[in-house]
């Protein structure tokens, strides 16, 4: 998928770009957030069938990531993060928009998301909605977006 900005969000092509793939989630999503040594580059649910590993490229280069995990109807957004050195510049606007067109595309009439605590506000600024809280989730908030 391509938007007017020349991004594209696509699976990993080559050796190159899945070590780019999870560089940036364990970066970004693990080590930056104080979890060094607890991420996993081969859990299986990478490998599920419907459980779809992307990146988000500009002109050929790897910019951000996302795992669409397709439920039915509803896709779930998995470790979404943007390369520490491109946050704040519209891309993860742009990854997320495409992520809703490529579940869109797999028949899914809704996104949900487990979002860290500090990203609530992005996602709020998306058009997405808290669900209501559960017990165990104290590290992340709930959050759902309805596809047109």
């Amino acid at each position: 998928m391509k938007d007017d900005s020349d991004h594209i969000l696509r699976p990993p092509r080559n050796d190159d770009e899945w070590l780019a793939y999870h560089a940036i989630r364990r970066t970004v999503l693990f080590e930056n957030r104080g979890q060094v040594d607890v991420y996993v580059e081969n859990h299986p649910d990478e490998f599920k069938p419907d459980n779809h590993p992307l990146v988000l490229v500009q002109c050929g280069v790897i910019l951000g990531v996302i795992r669409v995990d397709v439920n039915v109807r509803v896709a779930w957004f998995r470790r979404v993060a943007i390369r520490q050195d491109k946050q704040r510049s519209g891309h993860g606007r742009t990854l997320l928009q495409l992520a809703e067109v490529f579940a869109s595309r797999k028949g899914c009439a809704e996104i949900r998301s487990n979002v860290a605590r500090e990203a609530v506000g992005f996602y709020l600024r998306c058009g997405y909605a808290k669900v209501a809280p559960t017990e165990n989730q104290s590290d992340s908030v709930l959050m759902r977006k309805e596809l047109l």
